[in-house]
């Protein structure tokens, strides 16, 4: 492991993976505070200050990411946060509860399109423009670089954006999926209510959640490439090439 060549690139990746977490859980605060639950909310869990978020889950917000950073060789940062709601509630108000568990992936979903729309226009005006490696190879981490038009003072920033959208894309997609415990299987839970009893019996063996997110895992891989590369070539096509 090289540390000269990917510690310049922690910050920028535990920045954004901090506010991807951050905003996927101060969605779901928000959420069950508009639907009667204010248990993270007043945890100052409806917030995108990470601080409370970091008290409450230390080891999944800061250990973690920081070891699977160092231990994938600076391409991948993996992590959790968590908010926490009354369970009573939920049972009074299923429907509101699958609202809140879709609000986390949907405030996912608003940070992968504020990074696309920023790296459209910045494709779009020659700021900047794809970049591949030597083998022809998309990076996750650089999907860009600065073109004749754009200053190298926009390298950082596009770096920053490319793990934006390919995180928070990834964010979106993992947690959609109605796998228990997973934000999907309460979406699903709220509607359907055998579906809810399936989550809970799962919910209460640890054995059968461990099997949930390992499932979860290797279908995301697969649904991630089928969402994600579509979006990454609608960024390319917007460029023209050199001199456009």
């Amino acid at each position: 492991m090289d540390l000269q060549a990917i510690l310049p690139m922690l910050p920028l990746w535990y920045a954004v993976f901090l506010l991807s977490a951050t905003a996927h859980e101060a969605g779901h605060a928000a959420a069950a505070r508009l639907g009667g639950d204010a248990t993270a909310y007043l945890a100052g869990q409806a917030s995108l200050n990470p601080f409370p978020h970091i008290v409450r889950e230390p080891f999944g917000t800061v250990v973690v990411p920081i070891l699977t950073f160092l231990m994938n060789g600076g391409q991948w940062m993996m992590g959790w946060a968590s908010a926490p709601y009354d369970a009573s509630w939920e049972d009074r108000h299923p429907g509101r509860a699958a609202m809140m568990a879709l609000a986390g992936p949907a405030a996912n979903l608003v940070l992968a399109t504020i990074a696309f729309g920023v790296l459209w226009i910045g494709m779009s005006t020659g700021w900047w423009e794809p970049y591949l490696t030597p083998e022809g190879l998309l990076r996750f981490d650089r999907l860009v670089t600065p073109g004749p038009d754009g200053a190298h003072v926009f390298d950082g920033l596009s770096r920053l954006l490319s793990i934006a959208l390919g995180l928070n894309t990834l964010l979106l997609v993992f947690n959609l999926l109605p796998i228990p415990p997973l934000d999907g299987a309460t979406v699903v839970a709220g509607i359907v209510p055998p579906a809810r009893r399936l989550r809970d019996a799962m919910r209460g063996s640890p054995i059968a959640a461990l099997a949930g997110l390992v499932a979860a895992w290797y279908l995301t891989g697969m649904l991630f490439r089928i969402v994600y590369l579509p979006v990454v070539r609608a960024l390319f096509g917007v460029w023209g090439g050199p001199g456009s």
